[in-house]
């Protein structure tokens, strides 16, 4: 009997001794020289370790606990392991190698072994230091089209769909984002979000005291809850994508669910924004109109991509019905300019705060960013249906950037 066949939170010593049990029979180990490491980045939920040896081998060993990383008050299913690996091995098919590859997952103990993607830099730390990348628009305008369509009810046996939401029911995570992301920003029940101090009027009475906002914010949490459009990654920020000069690759999906997919574009939109906002306040100005004209282009050709998928996968008879793909295009919109502007809004005041804002050492300079992310998902959340271009976003961009610093 091994000690793995019954549960329990490895410690680094653990760790190499269970990925030799794994994986052994396709990768030769150097026995001798093997190790594991806890890597700089490892999120906020779950155990990441990398172990390699001398020989150049390596690999990816993540771990679900009972508690979350980001607090012990917190807690998730240990099943969100499965959740996650099934979901990489989904979206592999849907965009070959735009996600790491999964080499095995074990149920027990709710740990697995993946793709090491060292080679690649996490988006956020190079746009932290203002990396330029031309390709991404491109690259995370497949992404979305290909994994969101595919595996909607336009595409999908509509059977098969339902077997699938099933299989990827999430209700812990789900429940953290239902509060994390659609209610907490706006009224701080449990005492949870982090103002920065001297933007706490501020947030006060455009977030807190605003019942026209708060009242557009509970459509797009109920619409989250019941609208099992397509399988989102769920949680598709800059801290959730490597990159490099030529290439991308999505991970962590792991609040991946059936949910609406504006809620993925939305997120995407929103943390370029946080970017803009980094680079705008040290005075990176080619870095600001990259990130701008990425902003734009992601959603144009998403919009461009959407259309043509669509038209070549449609197996559902009543989708191909003239007018109804230009609906539901829409629909898709409204609700990227929703979720981006809660996404601006949960990362900025509540209890995941980015490290765009947050390193911003200037008071003044970290107000006025701050101010950027809160009037425009303000503006994004209450005025959804203007949003059908990319070029609409960008001048959003401006005029938020106009207000906040009148604002200061």
């Amino acid at each position: 009997m091994s000690k793995y066949d019954t549960y329990f939170q490895m410690a680094v010593g653990d760790v190499v001794d269970f990925t030799l049990k794994k994986t052994k029979d396709y990768i030769d180990w150097d026995i001798e020289t093997m190790e594991a490491i806890v890597p700089p980045e490892h999120g906020n939920l779950n155990h990441v370790y990398r172990v390699l040896d001398g020989k150049g081998n390596s690999i990816f060993i993540k771990q679900a606990s009972r508690t979350l990383r980001i607090s012990e008050d917190m807690t998730a299913t240990l099943d969100r392991n499965r959740l996650e690996s099934e979901l990489l091995i989904i979206q592999d098919k849907y965009v070959p190698g735009m996600v790491p590859k999964i080499y095995f997952y074990d149920t027990v103990m709710s740990a697995s072994g993946m793709e090491d993607c060292t080679d690649y830099t996490v988006m956020r730390n190079a746009m932290l230091a203002h990396e330029i990348f031309p390709h991404f628009a491109d690259d995370i305008s497949t992404f979305m089209v290909n994994t969101l369509l595919m595996t909607s009810d336009v595409v999908m046996n509509h059977v098969e769909k339902k077997k699938r939401i099933k299989e990827f029911i999430n209700p812990d995570l789900c429940d953290i984002t239902e509060k994390l992301v659609l209610m907490e920003p706006y009224m701080d029940l449990y005492d949870r979000n982090n103002v920065y101090p001297p933007n706490a009027d501020f947030v006060q009475k455009e977030l807190y005291n605003d019942e026209a906002l708060h009242l557009e914010v509970a459509k797009l949490k109920f619409n989250f809850m019941t609208n099992a459009q397509a399988l989102i990654h769920g949680d598709l920020h800059t801290g959730s994508i490597f990159i490099s000069q030529n290439n991308t690759k999505v991970f962590d999906p792991e609040f991946g669910t059936f949910a609406p997919m504006g809620y993925d574009t939305g997120n995407v939109i929103a943390n370029l924004v946080f970017a803009y906002g980094n680079g705008l306040v040290y005075d990176k100005k080619d870095f600001c109109q990259w990130v701008l004209d990425t902003i734009r282009d992601t959603l144009d050709l998403f919009i461009e991509k959407f259309t043509l998928l669509y038209e070549q996968e449609a197996t559902e008879p009543m989708a191909k019905i003239d007018g109804f793909k230009e609906w539901y295009l829409n629909s898709i919109l409204d609700d990227t300019a929703g979720y981006a502007g809660t996404e601006l809004h949960r990362r900025t005041v509540g209890m995941a705060n980015v490290t765009d804002l947050t390193t911003i050492e200037d008071e003044e300079k970290r107000s006025l960013a701050e101010r950027i992310c809160i009037y425009l998902g303000k503006e994004l959340i209450l005025n959804q249906a203007n949003y059908r271009t990319g070029d609409d976003y960008v001048r959003a961009v401006y005029e938020s950037e106009k207000k906040a610093k009148a604002s200061l």
